[in-house]
């Protein structure tokens, strides 16, 4: 009974031990939906744009995707157009500040910033709106002179808690100098400093990520909205439309998940007001976020004690993910997605891989039923698979275990011998 026991429990070990002997390699019948790619120019580098319908099937990773023309696959790389911005901001020399007239003048020396963009001066003001006229320069006096015609507007709303802007926009130039002009709401005492940069920004690409609509609350200081998700599309901002009628405001954003559980926070405004003949004209709409893959959220916008905005929509958006693949001439390519046991491709293509400015986009068809689909075999541990048995064998084992120690304990102990 002793071995019975034994070799019950060493069954028991040695199946929950069977690992899996199917291999997770890449077949064509295991993809679940299928979709046409068409190829407009086959002799350079395409990229595809993934659609919410690609999340309905696909792996919420997207590790499962797959190229193939006939029954051979086509290298790709998978990129998010997340857009760049780069910047490096350098300290110029202030020269010439004084008053002329009623208002400040000076000029920057830009020397070592072979280019530039933004200039942002380091003012001590606050509660003004006032304009900022440069021309740029070779020469400090004299010499040619390249005035831009299109003045910026720096502002500061400290009492309204709008925000402020110190920032003089302009084409990318070169000049050695440039000559600033403010209006007379600036004294030359409060302009601290000058910093310059070249500001090189790619502009990123979304498509939408679900809707929302409005949601009943007993809260006046609030505005509740709830958005539905795209299957297991991520969201990475929200995007607001606010009426017009809505001049100025600057409301904190809150987005919850379940349980309210904070997923992200932020905040919209809008300013247009007009002060001493000057008008200053700005909005930011879009709180950007990096939300968890879910079903859905709330957005919740803090009114405070002010009316409530009249939000025309909400639109959550995602980065668009793309596939770039060189089609080296075939046209007739299809992509497979659907294998949730899949893990993503090793391929060359994507470890030396260089974008191509002039990649031509390509477009997929709509999904359709892979004809030879089937499911994966069941790769689980056998123990995974035949729970039943496996406890059936350990309540043996526990039973024989019991029997053994009533039969002990009911033993008349030997008497020993003198």
């Amino acid at each position: 009974m002793t071995r019975l026991l034994a070799c019950s429990l060493w069954v028991c070990t040695f199946l929950s031990l069977i690992p899996s002997a199917i291999s997770q390699s890449t077949d064509l019948r295991y993809f679940s939906t299928i979709r046409g790619v068409r190829i407009e120019d086959a002799s350079r580098q395409n990229y595809l744009i993934l659609d919410p319908e690609v999340w309905q099937k696909a792996r919420p990773d997207l590790a499962d995707l797959r190229l193939y023309d006939g029954d051979r696959q086509v290298a790709y790389v998978q990129l998010q157009a997340r857009g760049s911005a780069t910047t490096e901001e350098h300290e110029v020399k202030i020269l010439n500040l004084s008053r002329v007239g009623d208002h400040a003048e000076f000029d920057l020396d830009m020397q070592g910033v072979p280019e530039y963009d933004h200039i942002r001066l380091k003012l001590d003001a606050r509660n003004f709106v006032a304009s900022a006229s440069i021309e740029g320069r070779e020469e400090l006096k004299g010499g040619k002179r390249a005035p831009w015609p299109t003045p910026s507007t720096l502002y500061d709303f400290s009492t309204e808690k709008l925000g402020s802007n110190f920032t003089i926009a302009l084409p990318a130039w070169n000049y050695r100098y440039v000559h600033v002009k403010l209006g007379r709401e600036v004294e030359p005492k409060q302009v601290l400093g000058a910093f310059v940069a070249n500001l090189q920004e790619r502009k990123a690409a979304y498509i939408p990520a679900g809707a929302c609509k409005p949601a009943s609350s007993s809260d006046t200081h609030q505005s509740r909205f709830v958005c539905d998700l795209y299957a297991n599309i991520p969201v990475d901002r929200v995007v607001f439309s606010v009426s017009p009628n809505n001049a100025n405001f600057r409301r904190a954003v809150v987005m919850e998940g379940e349980n309210k559980i904070n997923l992200a926070t932020g905040e919209i405004s809008r300013i247009h007001a007009r002060r001493g003949g000057q008008t200053v004209a700005s909005e930011d709409v879009i709180v950007r976020a990096s939300i968890c893959t879910c079903k859905q959220f709330t957005v919740i916008v803090e009114n405070g004690d002010d009316p409530s905005l009249e939000i025309q929509s909400i639109e959550p958006q995602s980065f668009q993910r793309r596939l770039y693949f060189d089609p080296a001439g075939r046209a007739n390519l299809k992509l497979y997605y659907g294998d949730a046991k899949l893990g993503p491709p090793n391929y060359d293509y994507a470890k030396i891989f260089s974008e191509e400015p002039n990649a031509a986009e390509a477009s997929l068809e709509a999904p359709a039923a892979n004809p030879i689909h089937k499911p994966r075999p069941d790769d689980r541990p056998w123990s995974d698979r035949h729970k039943a048995v496996l406890w059936i064998a350990m309540a043996l084992a526990v039973a024989v275990l019991a029997w053994l120690a009533v039969r002990g304990l009911r033993e008349k102990p030997v008497a020993s011998s003198r």
